[in-house]
């Protein structure tokens, strides 16, 4: 069956003619009639009794008419689906982010999107590093924002951003005056830790082995956010990434730079050998818009 075929058919029965389907198809009268005995062939009916010159429509063509109509309606949808994605921007976005970003970086980011495509649905999920590396691998996330702990295998990585650490202190703290907090300010003083496996954590961990420097840890956890609301409690001081300070919390806690140097590096994740649509490349454009304008909270000291 050949669809302009069917079009043709359709175009007689809205027309009630040959000769009028004809010039609203902008073809001539013999090749509408070829068109329709063509058709006849092929779904083996005849959908026109010729009476005296005119073309009257049999039952059966009735009601192949019908059944047209219906799926002329749903081409005509996806004709109007296909506009609306080619001018508005309309569909679903995935992005899975670790705590660091997805509870604050991220969200401004969609924030911003959304102003420019608010008939796209963007579903953002805050995972564990590793939890997000697992998402974008299996084609569950278009985007990831990860910690540069997780291994590369099955997806395409570039660096996002390394922020400096920060250590964050209870406003109260003797240390809060500081202009800077130093490794062996760290010693015999109650710390909550990011947890084993992070990379800042074990960057740590070995400057404070070389130097002999304890700290006791009262508590440890994968996410700075965890860390500064922890801080915020009283329980102790901390290195966290600044990307993580949000502002409830970040006003309850003194924000100090720390010596020596420690960068945490996000990682940017996307399924390999699969090319981006057009709307999650400008997702990712204001992705990066929203790392370039993050400001650290004024140092408390």
């Amino acid at each position: 069956m050949n669809l302009r075929d069917v079009e043709v058919f359709h175009a007689v029965m809205v027309s009630q003619g040959a000769s009028s389907a004809a010039e609203l198809l902008g073809t001539s009268q013999p090749s509408v009639s070829r068109a329709l005995a063509n058709l006849e062939r092929s779904i083996g009916f005849a959908l026109f009794d010729r009476v005296k010159g005119r073309l009257v429509a049999t039952a059966e063509g009735r009601l192949f008419h019908l059944e047209v109509m219906r799926n002329f309606i749903g081409l005509d949808n996806l004709r109007q689906a296909a506009q609306r994605i080619r001018e508005v921007g309309e569909g679903t976005i995935r992005v899975a982010s670790l705590a660091a970003l997805g509870m604050g970086l991220v969200p401004r980011a969609v924030g911003r999107f959304l102003q420019r495509h608010p008939m796209v649905h963007v579903s953002l999920q805050v995972r564990t590093s590793s939890q997000v590396r697992d998402l974008v691998v299996t084609g569950q996330a278009d985007i990831g924002l990860a910690a540069d702990e997780i291994g590369g295998t099955g997806v395409h990585v570039s660096v996002f951003a390394t922020p400096r650490a920060i250590c964050v202190l209870p406003p109260d703290h003797r240390l809060a005056m500081r202009r800077t907090i130093q490794l062996a300010d760290l010693h015999n003083e109650r710390f909550v830790a990011l947890s084993p496996e992070d990379t800042v954590r074990r960057s740590l961990d070995r400057m404070l082995a070389a130097d002999g420097i304890e700290p006791r840890i009262v508590a440890d956890t994968p996410f700075s956010a965890t860390v500064i609301a922890l801080v915020a409690e009283g329980t102790g001081l901390g290195i966290a990434n600044p990307f993580a300070l949000e502002p409830g919390t970040a006003d309850r806690v003194a924000i100090l730079p720390f010596e020596p140097q420690l960068n945490f590096r996000a990682l940017l994740l996307r399924p390999p050998g699969v090319s981006a649509s057009r709307l999650v490349n400008e997702f990712v454009s204001d992705l990066y818009e929203a790392r370039n304008l993050f400001r650290l909270p004024s140092l408390r000291r």
